[in-house]
């Protein structure tokens, strides 16, 4: 578990600053501080710099006085969901969990049915807001590495070696550390080559935004991103 966990999760607020050894807060982060959350003086909070460094420090009525040396979280394993943009907010609410539950990258996926516009203005505007997005759950979270969120593909050009969830495909993730999630209508016939590995998300037909949770939560998982360990009854 990471150092002073439970100190972190009490504090009023996890902050993103640029320069962990000389911190200094967004003039948002700074109203975000004082006007919504009505922070009181001497009340602490979290400040990161979104590549797992952090330090505690506390409220003044002028600005913050640092109250700990700078630690370091590890990086978390190597893992991406690639994500079919959902209509209205259900892409932001899959990008928020996908966040929460530990995915290193999200990759927009173009694929063929989706049912919502994606490009041009459209498309920047649906980034810029899973970028925001991403940035806020990180500090309700307190998720020191940021999410990275990068440039949209086709299906045609996704590396082999990502798994697509599939109706067809079985229940064995091991080894699985990036996984595609399709639109709400589903891959289109020969949207992705056969011999692609495909990953099972249940017995169950999942909406959208639910699949890429299930399938984010899935490949963190397996990969070890939350530090558990599965218990083996007697029937073993």
């Amino acid at each position: 578990m990471m150092i002073e966990w439970p100190r972190r999760v009490a504090a009023l607020a996890q902050l993103r600053v640029d320069d962990i050894a000389a911190p200094l807060l967004s003039r948002d982060d700074e109203h975000h501080l004082r006007r919504v959350l009505r922070a009181r003086e001497g009340e602490e909070v979290v400040l990161s710099d979104g590549a797992g460094r952090w330090r505690f420090a506390t409220v003044t009525p002028t600005g913050l006085d640092v109250t700990s040396a700078v630690a370091t979280d590890p990086a978390p394993p190597s893992t991406t969901l690639y994500l079919s943009p959902l209509k209205g907010e259900r892409g932001e609410w899959a990008v928020a969990k996908a966040t929460e539950v530990g995915v290193a990258t999200i990759v927009p996926l173009v694929s063929a049915r989706l049912a919502q516009k994606f490009r041009g203005e459209v498309r920047d505007r649906v980034l810029q807001r899973w970028r925001r997005i991403a940035a806020e759950t990180c500090g309700q979270c307190r998720r020191t590495h940021d999410l990275v969120l990068a440039a949209p593909l086709r299906p045609a050009d996704v590396p082999a070696d990502v798994a697509v969830a599939d109706f067809a495909g079985d229940g064995d993730w091991r080894g699985v550390r990036a996984v595609a999630v399709g639109p709400e209508g589903g891959w289109a016939p020969d949207e992705w080559d056969a011999p692609r590995r495909r990953v099972a998300l249940g017995p169950t037909v999942l909406r959208g935004e639910t699949a890429a949770v299930l399938a984010a939560a899935l490949v963190t998982f397996t990969n070890d991103s939350w530090g558990f360990t599965l218990g083996v009854g007697a029937d073993g």
